[in-house]
């Protein structure tokens, strides 16, 4: 399209391939030449259309490359230009406006925040092609940014469960991030799990390496949550490699989760410094929440409450995030409990409660109950410890349900009930160990020791432990049947890195072929 556009003598023609062109460089991460593109479409543009979809595309350009606060206000007026000329369009690009306003937070400028974005998508015209997900997605994110939390709850479990009916790849793509964050906000842990999947191996199938970084960090977290902290591990490797080659400026996300929850103290504080520097800069806010909770979520796993209070209360004090505010707020009532400030702790916890009383998951009601357990009195927490872990026991959630057995057991052991308080404790422990979350697994130990019980220190149980995280990752890709050229072309590496990098991982983990990697990495 670039080629037709340089060969294109009509005026109007050359302007609406040089806009295609630039959509295609946007889509596979191409992002030099845009700007340039965008120029010679403004020159030939003739139509109200063409010119609201040149500024939808400057503004997704924006978004791709350094989600910046000033994007917002770029999609509303896009949006507000598309109203009068294509419906569907306009709406299209008010889902993308509420994106740029996740991203923006707590840093969005004056008439940019997600309350915004929700009062002036609510006034768009009425979508001509009846119910669908993305109508439903579209309805739900109206009712939840403007307040309206109970209406929105029906429509965001609608658009989850039904995702991707009568979508094309296209559509889906564009929305798949939006849906992931629908479902981790109405605590559907199977669909957090399902749509992150399809993200990322759409994000695969059609070449959008713009989408990449973003699909991936929606990927790593699932798996951060679920206890595969070396998968997670892998994916921000990749993570890492596809930002440098494409420029996108995406802040390191995963890496700054798996650091926190594998407790590397000196690792997330750094890594939490350089985010909150790199994103105050350009405006993308919620890093800064991401930042703070991951430090929250550090020093409660090291047992260093007062920190975690601190931490976990910068996260949580921008309510309208509609991503991450749940898991600050949990990181709020633990500290606070264990700190004694019990009316910041219940201020916490009627905020969760609000959150979770519309949803009916098991990940609401078990992280209700385990919250409200820290706050209830003697001869009422018990029921709820129970209540949570068995509600959390049927969920995929594996890092809250070894929380809840690491809470009871402190209970247990502070009530002087030893044996009982060993049982929770030994399952605690254990699962932190093979999961390779240190610093709680290091806080289970030592309860156990309080309990009169020596347990060693040992090494992570993960398979493929040794390995370097780029090592893990082309071990992962050649366990699920890559060639060499293909884990080169995923990992911008060359063929022989990639056989170099094998060779080192068959000397590690003892074993002569790629054939024999599915035994020594499990799934």
């Amino acid at each position: 399209m670039q080629r037709a556009t340089n060969l294109s003598a009509d005026p109007s023609h050359r302007a609406r391939r040089a806009l295609t062109a630039a959509q295609g460089k946007i889509r596979v991460g191409a992002f030099t030449e845009v700007n340039d593109l965008l120029a010679v479409a403004t020159t030939g543009s003739t139509t109200e259309l063409d010119r609201a979809q040149i500024d939808l595309t400057r503004a997704q350009l924006a978004l791709a490359t350094y989600r910046g606060a000033d994007v917002v206000p770029l999609l509303l007026s896009a949006a507000t230009r598309l109203e009068g000329v294509d419906a569907t369009m306009a709406r299209e690009t008010y889902l993308d406006a509420f994106s740029a306003a996740v991203f923006a937070g707590r840093l969005a400028v004056h008439g940019g925040g997600l309350s915004d974005v929700g009062e002036k998508a609510a006034l768009a015209p009425l979508s001509p092609q009846g119910s669908s997900p993305v109508q439903d997605l579209f309805d739900g994110l109206v009712a939840y940014c403007t307040g309206q939390f109970a209406a929105a709850t029906p429509k965001l479990q609608a658009a989850v469960e039904h995702f991707g009916e009568d979508m094309s790849p296209e559509q889906e793509l564009r929305r798949l991030w939006l849906g992931t964050l629908s479902a981790l906000r109405i605590w559907d842990d199977d669909g957090w799990d399902r749509l992150s999947i399809r993200y990322l191996e759409l994000t695969y199938e059609m070449g959008a390496l713009s989408d990449l970084p973003l699909a991936l960090v929606s990927r790593t977290y699932v798996l951060l949550f679920i206890g595969d902290l070396a998968g997670a591990a892998a994916l921000s490797s990749e993570c890492q490699m596809v930002t440098e080659a494409i420029g996108s400026n995406m802040a390191p996300y995963g890496a700054l989760g798996l650091a926190a929850l594998r407790g590397d103290e000196s690792e997330t504080l750094a890594l939490a410094e350089l985010t909150k520097s790199d994103v105050s800069r350009r405006g993308e806010g919620v890093g800064i929440t991401y930042a703070e909770w991951a430090a929250a979520a550090l020093h409660n796993g090291l047992g260093q409450y007062d920190k975690a209070l601190v931490a976990a209360e910068r996260a949580a004090d921008y309510e309208a995030d509609l991503c991450s505010t749940i898991w600050p707020v949990v990181e709020v009532i633990e500290a606070a409990t264990r700190c004694g400030v019990d009316d910041v702790a219940r201020f916490a916890y009627d905020r969760l409660a609000e959150m979770t009383k519309v949803c009916t998951t098991d990940w609401a009601a078990g992280l209700q109950a385990r919250c409200l357990a820290l706050l209830a009195l003697d001869n009422q927490a018990e029921e709820h410890y129970l209540e949570s872990i068995g509600r959390l026991g049927r969920t995929q959630i594996r890092t809250d349900l070894a929380r809840a057995h690491l809470v009871y057991g402190e209970w247990l052991r502070r009530r002087r009930r030893m044996t009982d308080s060993r049982e929770q404790l030994r399952t605690a422990h254990r699962m932190f160990e093979a999961m390779g979350m240190g610093g709680f697994a290091d806080r289970a130990r030592g309860e156990l020791r309080a309990a009169g019980e020596y347990v060693r220190k040992t090494m992570t149980a993960e398979k493929g432990g040794e390995l370097t995280a780029q090592e893990a990752q082309i071990a992962r890709l050649a366990r699920d049947g890559l060639s060499n050229p293909e884990i080169a072309n995923r990992l911008f590496i060359s063929v022989h890195t990639v056989q170099y990098h094998l060779r080192k991982v068959f000397a590690k983990l003892g074993i002569a072929s790629r054939t024999q990697l599915d035994r020594v990495i499990p799934k």
